[in-house]
């Protein structure tokens, strides 16, 4: 049985195998719909979530299986004090697999410990979200059409952004990566992010307050938004929240081959006038999340078609 907790608990070529599958998925759906019939996905999410959590229930339902599960902490034992142990322990006798979103660093770890089904980390606080990345992999391999010799950007709150991290580490395995680091002061990358996959590797990088001076070296952006949601305090938030807002007319200073991608939920990061520019892909990403999600949950359940 295995989890996955942390993107590099794949190999690459695990994850080319994924986006096979995934491709497969896209051009004959139907030869998949079936394949998860009488297994049941439970969806434990501590915190709020539209795209993920729907990406998954979606994901298993297309398969031809089944979903349970919660979509805030207040609606589980959890609000009585029940620990995340012992709710995996109870759950995993409930599913075949779970899918876990919790504000803490290091609570999948916990349920991976205590859990006799696979556990899917849908991201843990500030720190990892590794099927956000699967679906950011397929979003490059089918915009770029490669993973190697890219210059990505990583802009706005690098800091607290678990979907960066992520990134940072699964493209830091691929020949020829170059990084630009785009954020305000305090939402810079962790040192320990990028001692550990920058650094340490050689890969060549250059942080930068200013989107509009490195934009035209990139051949992919990353947005994020700045998440309220991380900060202990509102005036830090409103301070930095406008930080970086990208409009067509930064656009204009781009590469004509350039992608832009956003995690989201994108609050006022992204101009709603660039969603019409053909290099913005971040609707397509989320399509290509579920497919992944679908490759996913086959291979954790050792299921082949």
């Amino acid at each position: 049985m295995r989890n996955l907790i942390n993107i590099l608990d794949l190999s690459v070529e695990e994850i080319d195998e994924l986006i096979r599958v995934a491709d497969d998925i896209l051009e004959q759906p139907e030869k998949y719909r079936e394949v998860c019939r009488h297994r049941i996905l439970a969806t434990l999410f501590y915190e709020p979530s539209t795209r993920t959590r729907l990406s998954f229930e979606s994901a298993m339902l297309s398969l031809g299986g089944e979903v349970l599960g919660f979509s805030e902490a207040s609606s589980s034992s959890a609000a009585k004090g029940e620990s995340v142990a012992d709710t995996i322990a109870i759950v995993s006798g409930y599913a075949d697999i779970i899918a876990m979103r919790h504000p803490k660093e290091g609570a999948p770890i916990v349920a991976a410990r205590h859990t006799r089904v696979p556990v899917i980390n849908a991201g843990d606080g500030g720190h990892y979200h590794p099927t956000q990345t699967l679906a950011d992999l397929m979003t490059i391999h089918h915009e770029k059409g490669r993973f190697d010799n890219l210059t990505i950007g990583l802009c706005g709150d690098l800091k607290f952004g678990r979907t960066v991290h992520s990134l940072i580490e699964a493209m830091s395995r691929y020949e020829g990566i170059k990084f630009v680091l785009i954020s305000p002061e305090e939402l810079k990358l962790p040192s320990f992010v990028k001692k550990e996959y920058i650094k340490d590797k050689g890969i060549p990088y250059r942080q930068s307050t200013s989107l509009d001076e490195v934009i035209a070296d990139l051949d992919i952006l990353y947005m994020t938004r700045v998440q309220k949601e991380r900060f202990f305090n509102e005036e830090d938030y409103l301070r930095l929240k406008d930080s970086y807002i990208l409009t067509t007319e930064k656009m204009k200073l781009a590469k004509e081959d350039m992608i832009v991608m956003h995690p989201l939920p994108r609050v006022n990061e992204i101009s709603t006038a660039v969603d019409d520019d053909p290099r913005a892909c971040y609707f397509r990403q989320t399509y290509y999340g579920k497919l992944m999600r679908m490759a996913l949950i086959m291979k954790l359940l050792e299921i082949q078609v």
